[in-house]
């Protein structure tokens, strides 16, 4: 599945908050998420508008491989 291209922080943190992730903290232009399901885990996100697609994979990635899902199992349910 393709990695949208013009999804913004604000998008992203919605639907990271919809798997069980929370806001925690934000320094600057970044925010932490956090998830305590399985174990506690945190993902850095950037308060960009849009995200790069790279560093988008790469936040995905992270969160699925945490997830224990592949990165399209999580794009699927996160859009």
């Amino acid at each position: 599945m393709r990695l949208p291209r013009d999804m913004d922080a604000a998008t992203l943190i919605k639907a990271l908050t919809r798997i069980g992730y929370a806001v925690t903290r934000q320094t600057g232009s970044h925010v932490r998420l956090t998830t305590h399901h399985p174990q506690q885990y945190h993902v850095t996100v950037p308060n960009h508008s849009p995200i790069k697609v790279g560093t988008l994979n790469s936040i995905l990635t992270e969160v699925a491989t945490q997830q224990r899902i592949s990165r399209d199992e999580l794009l699927r349910r996160l859009l």
